[in-house]
């Protein structure tokens, strides 16, 4: 199956005249037949840059969030208004509270903007679940990944209470996966179970280790410089022809990705296509 990839969200813009950039992450993801949004930002760049990009979201049917954050589902209000009902696929822990605690012990809220019976009010239907499952043709989510690589530890400040004292886990952080003509596409969302967890509970999920590209965040930017180096050092043991970071990798954490893969590293921005 032919699948075409548009970021409509992320932290920088590309080459396309009239696109605006944003802290967050949105895919389209098309294919002949249909078509799936993949995480929607904010909801300051959505609708515009869909816009721009002659990107009809009227016609997208399907969400699927990789995680319960503001910069991952906050754009799903506005796209309910705007586009009409959506049938938005998830974990069950999508609707966390979820905080950052910043130097002075204030809290900040990172969550959900909004809750679920609201967002039900305007148009979603949410379809929830654990495992890894199939939600389109060739069309795959991780479900919650297991915490296998002991150096994968991950943000160290996020929090599910305002006080700071109990660590967010994430159970709810999920990829999507594709299955394509040149194999196994993985797009992350942010990647807080750690990007070697997730190869490999794809590779355990799908009994297949032919991962072509991985596109999206990685959340290495805030992560240690241990977790990064570990991390590069794993990932040569795997055969991925296009490494395509973006969000929450990091210009530190990409410099030296692109360094390690010169020849596979791409930067995927706002505008970023590609065809899988």
């Amino acid at each position: 199956m032919n699948t075409r990839l548009t970021i409509l969200c992320e932290n920088s813009v590309g080459p396309i005249s009239g696109t605006l950039g944003e802290h967050g992450f949105s895919v389209l993801v098309e294919w002949d037949g249909g078509s799936l949004l993949w995480d929607t930002g904010q909801g300051l760049t959505l609708l515009h840059n869909a816009q721009r990009m002659n990107k009809n979201l009227h016609q997208v049917r399907q969400v699927a969030l990789s995680h319960g954050h503001y910069d991952h589902a906050g754009g799903l209000l506005p796209l309910l208004r705007s586009c009409g009902p959506k049938q938005v696929f998830g974990h069950p822990g999508l609707f966390t509270p979820r905080y950052r605690v910043n130097d002075r012990g204030e809290p900040l809220a990172i969550g959900m903007p909004y809750p679920r019976d609201y967002l039900e009010g305007q148009g979603a239907t949410f379809d929830l679940a654990e495992g890894f499952r199939a939600i389109a043709p060739h069309l795959f989510l991780t479900g919650t990944i297991p915490r296998v690589s002991g150096f994968e530890t991950g943000d160290q400040g996020l929090f599910t209470d305002r006080c700071g004292c109990r660590r967010d886990q994430f159970p709810d952080d999920q990829s999507l996966v594709i299955d394509g003509d040149n194999g196994l596409l993985i797009l992350l969302g942010c990647c807080h179970a750690g990007l070697i967890n997730t190869l490999q509970h794809v590779a355990t999920q799908t009994g297949r280790t032919d991962i072509h590209t991985v596109i999206g965040g990685t959340h290495l930017g805030f992560c240690s410089s241990q977790q990064l180096e570990q991390t590069i050092q794993r990932l040569g043991q795997w055969q991925i022809q296009r490494l395509a970071v973006s969000h929450c990798t990091g210009f530190s954490a990409a410099a030296r990705l692109k360094q390690a893969f010169p020849a596979n590293f791409q930067t995927a921005h706002v505008g970023y296509t590609l065809t899988h």
